[in-house]
């Protein structure tokens, strides 16, 4: 069921540089055929659990970034007893229409095409139509290790930077090929170090790159996350984000021959940028010690909105906004806080999902903005 809330003008999709008129699905997920159209800039998303309204987010999230935001196997999206997997959309962006079509064939071959004309390699997708997905277990982007802040970095500087990109996908072959050999030199007891050493100085020229702009790009985003976190939870806390990354001492020639011994010992790469972080302190002490439920929150959702300002800023215009299940995570006085930003000061497309269909019309009453709502049932 789809329905308009008007509240007042000027609210219309057309006012969005960018956005996403309507969407097919076939096989996918819990949807065996479904087709959705979009005229609000704002869409509001309702429906009880389980009836797909994640699945219709991770669908727009998929035609943008050739993959799924939950799902690292593609065979996982499939409709359960079928074979592949469609999914089209139609898009606009600053007045050219594209149309987006993904396929999965039964076979797992992956296809992806632009205006009927094919997309050669995937990556070249990436960051031309430009999303930022907040989903319940991306808090873990705050609470877990450094491999979640890690995948949040790359994930957005590959949207604001191609080569960036590219040269971590050439660093990460790099690292496998010198894992492998590390392993190999400790079985055989083959003191391949030539080899190690020609695979080490092919490392350094995309190590140099995606360091140096990780340097140049974090310094802005931190500044942006520290504000939004401030502007979310209403009070100016004394928190502190750097840059953690052992190239910032030495450089990658110095680091792999400091760590060799180390290395051919345990059988893999203990240094790099594979293992660089985002240092986050709040007064004295270590975030993850001492922040509250409401605080981690908050910081997820500075650095979310960090990363929507930053391609708003790289791009020119704003990306797609897909908020899932954001009611359950924060109090009324930040959710508000939150949407205040996203739906009034953000003139992009913005997707919300809630399984209260009363408290989402109250919270877009609140902010009066008119916002289209649609209701998922289960098939």
């Amino acid at each position: 069921m789809i329905t308009n809330c008007s509240m007042e003008a000027g609210n219309y999709l057309a006012s969005a540089l960018f956005s996403i008129e309507s969407i097919s699905v076939y096989q996918f997920r819990n949807y065996l055929q479904k087709s959705w159209s979009f005229s609000d800039r704002i869409v509001g998303i309702t429906g009880r659990n389980g009836s797909g309204k994640t699945n219709l987010l991770d669908a727009i999230y998929f035609l943008c970034f050739t993959k799924s935001y939950f799902q690292r196997s593609d065979a996982l999206l499939v409709h359960h007893g079928a074979h592949g997997f469609r999914l089209e959309g139609r898009f606009d962006r600053e007045g050219n229409p594209f149309q987006i079509t993904a396929v999965l064939r039964e076979t797992g071959k992956k296809e992806f095409r632009v205006n009927e004309q094919p997309c050669e390699k995937m990556a070249d997708h990436i960051g031309n139509f430009p999303a930022v997905m907040i989903a319940p277990d991306d808090v873990q982007i705050i609470t877990n290790g450094s491999e979640e802040r890690r995948r949040f970095m790359d994930a957005l500087f590959s949207q604001v930077d191609h080569q960036y990109l590219l040269q971590l996908m050439q660093y990460n072959k790099l690292l496998q090929q010198r894992n492998s050999l590390l392993k190999q030199i400790a079985e055989t007891r083959q003191q391949q170090f030539d080899l190690l050493e020609v695979i080490d100085q092919q490392m350094a020229i995309p190590a140099t790159y995606v360091h140096t702009k990780r340097k140049e790009l974090l310094k802005d985003l931190l500044e942006l996350v520290r504000n939004r976190y401030c502007s979310i939870a209403g009070e100016n806390y004394d928190l502190r984000l750097f840059y953690e990354s052992p190239l910032l001492q030495l450089d990658f020639p110095e680091l792999l021959q400091q760590n060799r011994n180390r290395d051919i010992y345990s059988q893999r790469t203990h240094a790099g940028i594979h293992r660089d972080d985002i240092g986050i302190i709040l007064g004295d002490k270590p975030f993850r010690q001492t922040a509250s439920q409401g605080q981690r929150k908050s910081l997820l959702f500075a650095f979310k909105l960090a990363e929507f300002n930053m391609l708003k800023q790289y791009k020119g215009f704003s990306p797609l906004l897909l908020l899932d299940d954001v009611f359950e995570k924060l109090d009324e006085k930040r959710m508000l806080n939150l949407l205040q930003e996203v739906c009034i000061q953000n003139d992009g497309q913005v997707f919300v999902t809630d399984t209260h269909q009363g408290r989402i019309a109250g919270i877009f009453q609140q902010l009066g903005v008119s916002y289209q709502e649609i209701e998922t049932q289960k098939e």
